[in-house]
């Protein structure tokens, strides 16, 4: 269980990391509305690379291509996914 600070989310704050919804939530929540501070205390660089594929969908442009150039193997990451 992870309880966002007040200045991240304002409701809807714990989020429970066995379920992959809330996971991916939280995720999405910290790279929308959190500082630095936030992202580096909160955000696992593993898990993100492992969401990525589904998270760059849910998210704003200026932060996914803001991420991607930061970290170029997030962008490897959904690019190499399958497209059926």
């Amino acid at each position: 269980m992870v309880e966002l600070p007040l200045q991240v989310a304002w409701s809807g704050r714990v989020f429970d990391l066995d379920r992959p919804r809330r996971r991916m939530s939280l995720y999405r929540t910290v790279l929308a509305g959190g500082m630095r501070d936030d992202l580096c205390r909160i955000l696992n660089h593993d898990m993100l690379l492992e969401l990525w594929p589904t998270l760059y969908r849910l998210i704003g442009l200026a932060v996914r291509e803001a991420w991607e150039d930061a970290f170029p193997e997030f962008l490897a990451s959904r690019t190499s996914v399958q497209r059926w």
